[in-house]
């Protein structure tokens, strides 16, 4: 089974708006973020780009409560304070599928996918409605149904990264943050993972909010994008609008040209090393 298939299973839209507003968050005393705003809305896919140290998953996990601000306001659906809610309040409404996780020993994939259902259990693990339908929907969506019984640390890294996903959509949040999710995935589960990211936005009204290093991806997938850069959003809206060659030159310091696909008509960028330069040099039609 592709990642992506049976979405209609999922339950209807439950998507949430999420506005941060003057978020601001320090590393030992040093500002890294500085008072960045960002708004995901449902039904829509919101794409964080920009260079190696810009901040934008710093950004992400601090609208996921994972990363202390220095000042933030957080609010959802324009009336609920994000950062008064209890931990399993806030986790009934924003799922993070974050880098890095290490690999548990001793589980199952689907004793994995089941954390995400923690949100919903009571006390001392009480019985979870619903519980064993949502893991089953995540596994098969995430197309990791057939390792279910199989133990996590006999995956690739890229069976693992689709395992942990699964969990985040066992949570069935309305808003669900991605940070790098296509990490360790081979091209085709990059495209999968991109289709679906669509389809829970377009078919479920998720509010979707990813950080993406390749920006063919990011114009592809995204409804907005947010570029970021020393811990400043730079720009904010549609792709076309913010991925310009003159800004993506400037906030890169390399030279990006940005095209349209003939064949999609999407955003297509290129980024332009020295030994391309040459070639351009080098060529008769020069």
């Amino acid at each position: 089974m592709h990642v992506g298939e049976e979405t209609s299973t999922i339950p209807r839209p439950r998507g949430h708006e999420l506005a941060a507003t003057g978020v601001t968050v320090a590393y030992d005393g040093v500002d890294v973020v500085h008072e960045a705003s960002l708004t995901l809305r449902p039904g829509e896919v919101t794409v964080l780009v920009g260079p190696n140290g810009s901040g934008k998953s710093t950004l992400l996990r601090t609208v996921a409560r994972l990363q202390r601000p220095r000042a933030a306001e957080l609010v959802i659906d324009r009336a609920t304070d994000g950062l008064a809610l209890s931990p399993r309040e806030f986790s009934r409404h924003v799922a993070l599928l974050t880098q890095g996780r290490p690999t548990p020993g001793g589980l199952t994939v689907r004793d994995v996918v089941e954390f995400g259902r923690y949100p919903y259990r009571g006390r001392w693990g009480k019985a979870d409605p619903g519980g064993r339908e949502a893991v089953d929907r995540a596994l098969a969506l995430t197309g990791v149904a057939e390792f279910a019984d199989r133990g996590v640390e006999h995956l690739s890294g890229g069976q693992l990264q689709r395992v942990w996903l699964a969990g985040c959509l066992a949570q069935e949040t309305g808003v669900l943050l991605l940070d790098e999710p296509t990490t360790y995935l081979d091209l085709r589960y990059q495209v999968e993972l991109l289709d679906l990211m669509r389809d829970l936005a377009d078919d479920h009204g998720i509010a979707v909010g990813a950080v993406l290093h390749d920006l063919d991806q990011a114009a592809a997938v995204g409804d907005r994008v947010v570029l970021l850069r020393a811990g400043r959003v730079v720009a904010d809206g549609l792709p076309e609008d913010v991925l310009t060659a003159e800004r993506l030159t400037d906030t890169y310091g390399i030279r990006i040209d940005v095209d349209p696909d003939p064949l999609t008509g999407r955003l297509r960028t290129r980024a332009i090393g020295r030994h391309h330069t040459r070639s351009e040099r080098l060529s008769p039609s020069s």
